[in-house]
């Protein structure tokens, strides 16, 4: 439902519309009942309607429709799931994930603003030639798995993985009928038709010894932190796509905390044809590097795009921005390296410049916060038209984790680990914690819808 009238919001931020007011409409988006995933489980008392459809993971704007209503296509992710402690198979741990619904399908939803209200349906499930795909993750062995394992509500494993797995984090009309979508796992590119069937996917090439489900991107981006691969996705006029990944790249497991850029990749799905730029994301304002986020990006024209840089700051404080980027003067570093290692290892910026690496420039256009928003991911970017911004936030199936009995200051899912009798350890040690599994509550409990309508159009 939207909240009565407009929030006049003023930010004092240096920005493109610095002191300028912004108009907001915020919605939470409605789903239908069949979009209510069926759940049996342990916890069914929170969810006595089913699991809520997660959408918000991605926003692509469709048109202004004849009857004034505004219509837009959403993405969900993998599927219901949340953290849970790390499998104890002898001396050696995994990370794990709780998959209440393991055989969920990716899907696409249409969104309709219209009366007041963000209205979703007809949805999309994302097919291939095989049927429907899952979200489960990748086999080990294989360019973008993450070594995850599967666990059922009562913390069992429950599925196999799956090579067919997506984890869908973005989507962008290719421009006719359907869409390229883009994936954390790869981190993967994928064309689907309207119907939702893959007609391409693109993924980091595979080096000597290793294998891959997809090629087409450079080995590079294998690195991509665990569930951090690519997370927005942008076309430009020309055609080609813009995939950001989500954080610093992991190279050798070394360089998540050191570098000091994020990745952006174009490819031209013409000439398979790619580029990367260095995104210089707010270096000082975050405890670790590796705290920085990208949500989306939307593209203004062939040189610049929207994107959201979003993160806990060193005092834990959420922050989401909105920032215009410039690829215009930007180096490819696809050819770089820095002392015959990924660009990555390079100790600073001022290091990358004396070697002639040019960052993309940005200049900040909207401080969601100063503005009202309150959720903690925003994952979806369109524009619906040059002087409004929409942006979605993916409430994770309105579902979370919590730990029961905690001990000491340990209180994530993944500080603890589990073997397969149940027994939960600490740093080796059996305790008493446990898991349990709540709906989410506040602003995180729906997919929000807002539209921020600027003072002036964007330049």
């Amino acid at each position: 439902m939207k909240k009565a009238g407009l929030i006049m919001a003023f930010s004092g931020s240096l920005s493109l519309f610095s002191a300028s007011a912004v108009e907001v409409e915020r919605y939470t988006i409605e789903l239908p009942a069949e979009a209510q995933i069926p759940y049996q489980g342990l916890y069914a008392k929170e969810f006595p309607q089913g699991i809520p459809t997660g959408l918000g993971s991605g926003l692509a704007f469709a048109g202004k429709q004849a009857d004034g209503s505004l219509l837009f296509y959403s993405l969900t992710d993998r599927g219901p799931n949340g953290d849970a402690p790390l499998w104890l198979d002898g001396e050696k741990t995994s990370p794990t994930k709780i998959f209440l619904a393991p055989q969920f399908t990716p899907k696409m939803m249409q969104v309709r603003i219209a009366d007041g209200k963000a209205v979703a349906s007809h949805a999309i499930a994302l097919n291939d030639q095989q049927g429907q795909i899952n979200g489960l993750p990748l086999p080990a062995g294989l360019i973008g798995s993450t070594s995850e394992t599967a666990l059922s509500d009562a913390l069992k494993p429950v599925a196999e993985h799956s090579e067919r797995g997506l984890d869908t984090e973005g989507l962008v009309s290719d421009g006719q009928d359907g869409f390229w979508l883009c994936d954390e796992y790869g981190p993967f590119l994928i064309h689907v038709d309207a119907k939702g069937k893959i007609l391409a996917k693109f993924g980091p090439s595979a080096d000597e010894n290793e294998k891959a489900i997809a090629s087409g991107l450079p080995n590079i981006l294998k690195w991509r932190q665990p569930n951090r691969g690519f997370e927005g996705i942008a076309r430009l006029p020309s055609g080609k796509i813009i995939a950001a990944v989500q954080s610093t790249l992991d190279v050798d497991g070394r360089t998540a905390k050191k570098a000091s850029f994020i990745r952006l990749l174009e490819l031209d799905p013409v000439t398979g044809i790619t580029r990367m730029f260095a995104y210089p994301y707010d270096l000082d304002v975050y405890k670790k590097n590796s705290d920085a986020k990208i949500g989306d990006l939307v593209a203004l024209d062939d040189q610049r795009l929207l994107i959201i840089e979003q993160g806990k700051d060193a005092d834990k404080n959420m922050r989401n921005l909105v920032y215009m980027i410039d690829l215009k003067q930007a180096t490819d570093l696809s050819d770089k390296q820095f002392d015959n290692k990924a660009l990555e290892f390079a100790p600073d910026r001022a290091a990358l410049e004396k070697q002639g690496i040019r960052l993309v420039a940005k200049q900040l256009v909207l401080d969601l916060r100063a503005h009202g928003w309150h959720a903690e991911k925003a994952e979806g970017l369109t524009l619906v038209d040059k002087q409004t911004i929409a942006v979605t936030s993916d409430n994770d199936f309105g579902l979370t984790v919590k730990v029961k009995d905690k001990e000491g200051d340990a209180k994530s899912p993944d500080d603890y680990a589990i073997d397969q009798m149940g027994q939960v350890y600490l740093e080796d040690k059996p305790v008493k914690t446990h898991f349990a599994i709540k709906a989410a509550e506040g602003d995180d409990a729906k997919s929000q819808l807002w539209l921020f309508k600027l003072d002036k159009p964007l330049k």
